[in-house]
């Protein structure tokens, strides 16, 4: 099977690219940017091809001889659910067997990033083709830029409150759903809440991260009347004040670990093992 992997470049959807690999199927990587092709290439892909969400004649070229897709579409794009849809017609027009869309946790929300996945996710309810829908919640990888900061300044920062509780997953866990539903049937025509179990505040990542690193490291809010800095997306900071105000709720992993047949990754193991390759690294 030759699957169409779209974000492959990338540091979380990239994580896809060995998942489908050991699954035993062949990935052909959506390129960007051709100092990038290295990327997907050193994480097991076949092969590597230039195309553009945005241009439907590069993915009929793109498609030709897929019979599956992968898609995500950049979170704060304006023009994010026009991309969707540029692939799905195209992979339709292709004859392509098969598409598994990453979308987002809790699509009903009303935030940008989460509305523009909900038309992307009711035209393939309408399609022909075989589709399983993945909504994860937050990727614990996005953890290892705030680990990181947290060593150098002593503190956890994040653009909301440190009481907050949040909802997380590894997207390794992701990317291995993502390749049951290639290989199987079993997801075919599914649309699937995917969550690590609990719900996390700052104050306890902190405490996390403390262990990890072996000394203490605080949780702290951002000064009062804080404001993002300039060239940030659209809706970023709608979705920083939702999360300050809610959390992201929710954190039931039944979902998740029903498809993998295993206890999903959790926050605490994932941290943990930030430290391990800490302690390790060169």
């Amino acid at each position: 099977m030759k699957v169409l992997a779209t974000g492959a470049t990338g540091k979380f959807a990239g994580l896809v690219v060995p998942a489908l690999v050991s699954h035993g199927i062949d990935v052909r990587a959506v390129v960007h940017e051709p100092g990038k092709k290295h990327i997907p290439l050193e994480r097991g892909a076949g092969e590597t091809v230039d195309a553009d969400l945005r241009d439907p004649a590069s993915l009929r070229a793109a498609l030709d001889g897929a019979d599956g897709v992968f898609l995500i579409t950049p979170a704060f794009a304006p023009d994010a659910t026009e991309m969707g849809l540029n692939l799905i017609e195209a992979a339709q027009a292709a004859g392509v067997r098969k598409i598994v869309y990453n979308g987002v946790y809790h699509p009903s929300l009303g935030l940008a990033n989460h509305a523009s996945t909900r038309p992307i996710e009711a035209a393939l309810y309408a399609s022909a083709l075989d589709f399983t829908i993945l909504q994860p919640a937050m990727y614990m990888q996005a953890l290892d830029s705030a680990f990181e900061q947290a060593l150098r300044s002593g503190t956890l920062v994040m653009p909301w409150s440190k009481h907050s509780r949040m909802t997380y997953v590894d997207y390794r866990d992701v990317a291995e759903v993502a390749a049951l539903a290639f290989t199987g049937e079993q997801l075919s025509f599914g649309t699937f809440e995917l969550a690590a179990p609990g719900m996390v505040d700052r104050v306890r990542l902190a405490e996390l991260m403390t262990a990890a690193a072996g000394r203490e490291l605080i949780a702290e809010d951002l000064p009062a009347g804080f404001t993002l800095p300039p060239g940030q997306p659209d809706g970023l900071g709608a979705m920083f004040a939702e999360y300050d105000r809610n959390g992201f709720h929710g954190g039931n992993q039944l979902v998740l670990r029903a498809v993998l047949q295993r206890a999903p990754r959790t926050v605490a193991s994932y941290i943990a093992e930030l430290g391990a390759a800490r302690l390790t690294a060169p």
